[in-house]
């Protein structure tokens, strides 16, 4: 079976910075495309940003140009760079990976932004 998991929340002031990892493990697979989904309380979960072919990147209206995805496909890694949050950005961040046409999400990482 396949594990993602998800590391780097935590509590930041606005303006402040994190990184998010996301690794995905298990048996023999192909990664099609990985991203980072969030979701805040009494919300639907939103794209914040996916990553493709090894560089082919997308990203919500929110986020564009303080969030950057990156990705690591040899060890099957994904990242994303947050900066200059604010407390709009305060949710549970989930990431995915897309194996084969199969859709894995990890557990989630809070992040919480303060002001």
């Amino acid at each position: 079976q396949v594990q993602v998991v998800e590391s780097g929340g935590g509590l930041v002031q606005a303006g402040g910075s994190l990184r998010l990892s996301c690794a995905a493990s298990g048996r023999d697979f192909r990664i099609n495309v990985m991203g980072w989904y969030r979701q805040a309380p009494g919300k639907q979960r939103e794209l914040v940003a996916i990553i493709v072919g090894g560089g082919i990147t997308n990203y919500a209206d929110s986020v564009k140009g303080r969030f950057t995805i990156s990705r690591d496909n040899a060890k099957n890694m994904v990242h994303l760079q947050m900066d200059s949050l604010k407390p709009e950005d305060t949710a549970v961040y989930y990431c995915n990976a897309v194996i084969g046409s199969d859709l894995y999400w990890g557990q989630g990482t809070q992040v919480t932004v303060s002001s």
